[in-house]
Order: C-alpha cells, then structure tokens, then sequence
C-alpha cells in the first residue's frame, strides 16, 4: 500500500453477525458470561454491516446496546442497510420513514455510523424513472452518509457516477457472479466514503437458490481472486476519507476468514484469527499473529492512519 493510502481509514468486517451456521465456526461453543456477537467480531474488525435494518428496523435502545458492545473498539464503526421497504418493495411511507430515523439515530449521535448503505436489486436498471425515485430517495436520506449499490450493468456510466458525485453520495463497488448485464468489478469513488461489497461468485445458485438462500452465499475466495480486489481498495483509498469492505459471503464464516485474509494482504501484518475458525479454515495460520505481538482487544491492526 502507498503512502498515500496508508494516511486514509481502510474498515474491513462482515455483512451481519447472527448467524447460526457460526456457531462453532466463527464463535466459540462454550461461550463466556455476557457473550456478545458484535462484541466479539469488533475484536478482530473495525465495522460490521448491520443487515437486520434492512428487513426491519429495530428499536433504538436494541442499537445502543449494541454501540456499547463494541466501546472497547473506539475506532469501530457500523455500516447500515436501508429498509427494503424503500428500495425493494417501494412501499414505505412517512411513518416508516421515521421508524427508520429512530433506529439509525443512535449511530449518528455516536459517531457510529460509518455509511448508510441504499442497495438495489438487479432489476433497478438506468431509466428516468428509476433515476428520479433514486434522486428522490438520496433526498429523504440526505443527513446520513449514503451510499448506493446498483447490481445491472446499465448503471456503470460515467453521467451516474456525476450524478451521485453532485449529490455526495458514495458508489458501492462490488464482487458477483457476472450472469448477463450484471455489474462487474469497479473502483469507482463518488464520495469521501468509499465502499466495497464482496458477494461470492456462486453463479449456480446466484438466482436460483429460492429458500436455500443461504446457499447463494456459499463461496471462499481464493487469494488469487482477493489480490485485484486489494489493488482496487487501495486505489478506492487513494481518493476517499474512509473506505468500507463487506464481506456478504457468510456461509459458515467464509466472510470472516476472508475479511482476515484481506486484512492481512491490505496491511501487509499477521492478524488476530479466532481458534474456532483456524480450526475450520487451517490456512489462516499462515496470516495469524502470535498472541504476544498483538495489540490490545478491540484493536485489528487494520486501520490506516
């Protein structure tokens, strides 16, 4: 990584923390009093992408009890899907809109909230209709700082990225299976906050997996396939504040392990590698850290300063 780079903010983590195919994998069977998931995530991250919103916001006292899980990491931020009411359904009203604002405010006063994740289907394609809901919708959003993935190809057009560069809205890059006009890999910056999704390229079951869907996050990346995307996080930091890395590949903490892996080839340093997880993945011991070496818990060694 340059030196340029290294003066940006480089956050690294999974898409979500409640899964049960984790357990005995990324968490330990035996767990400790008090146990918490994103507690014991944000020891070896620095922000997780809160998925729950997007199927239902929760309470705001749900959320601040999660801030404080994870106040033993001060540089631990979170990143938040938009409900899908606003961009799957199209359904949501004023009313949902304030459900929304209430479950999200506790981040914002924090400082917890790294970005404010607005992600569309496939089928939302480049059309005037579809950019005036989306130009509509960053409106309803504006005090929160937003970012927009798109998944068609339609949408990898130089006046799209000036359109959210205009409004100050981030473009979420992301790794899929690239079936048809589906959007491939990009480096593209339209905001100080930089984002990266990392879905898995399980073509199979991509857009067939219907109630396994689970199954269409069953992928591992090898290293070869993580090095271009390391290359293009670095260059997503060269232009960018701070820069978010999702690992969406959640089946049975495949997300987990190569978040570690990333943060090992961004930083270029052993990490902390859970001993449930080197037990199903056993070529993490080549990137873990001895425990005398490691900093102190809440620490991941990734972020950039």
């Amino acid at each position: 990584m340059s030196a340029d780079a290294l003066s940006h903010k480089i956050r690294v983590g999974p898409a979500g923390w409640s899964y049960p195919d984790w357990e005995g994998i990324v968490y330990p069977l035996r767990k400790s009093k008090g146990f918490h998931r994103a507690s014991y995530l944000a020891d070896f991250f620095d922000t997780i992408e809160i998925n729950t919103t997007f199927y239902h916001p929760t309470n705001a006292e749900t959320v601040k009890d999660w801030i404080r899980r994870v106040e033993h990491n001060p540089d631990f931020k979170f990143t938040a899907k938009l409900w899908r009411r606003f961009t799957h359904e199209r359904s949501a009203d004023r009313q949902d809109e304030k459900v929304l604002k209430d479950c999200i405010e506790p981040l914002m006063h924090a400082g917890r909230l790294g970005a404010l994740l607005l992600q569309f289907p496939w089928s939302f394609k480049n059309a005037k209709e579809n950019r005036e809901f989306l130009g509509g919708l960053i409106m309803q959003f504006m005090e929160y700082p937003l970012v927009v993935e798109v998944r068609h190809s339609s949408w990898n057009d130089p006046q799209s990225f000036r359109l959210l560069e205009n409004l100050g809205v981030g473009f979420c890059n992301i790794d899929q299976p690239v079936i048809g006009r589906s959007l491939g890999a990009t480096q593209q910056v339209t905001s100080p906050v930089g984002y990266v999704r990392l879905h898995g390229r399980n073509y199979n079951q991509w857009f067939t997996a219907g109630e396994n869907g689970e199954e269409r996050y069953n992928y591992y990346y090898s290293k070869p396939e993580l090095e271009p995307w390391v290359e293009r996080i670095d260059a997503v930091a060269e232009r960018t504040a701070e820069v978010y890395v999702i690992a969406n590949n959640h089946f049975q903490g495949k997300a987990v392990a190569n978040g570690l892996q990333l943060q090992n080839m961004l930083c270029g340093a052993p990490v902390r590698v859970p001993d449930t997880l080197l037990a199903r993945y056993p070529e993490l011991a080549e990137i873990r850290a001895a425990e005398a070496a490691v900093a102190s818990p809440g620490k991941s060694g990734l972020l950039f300063k």
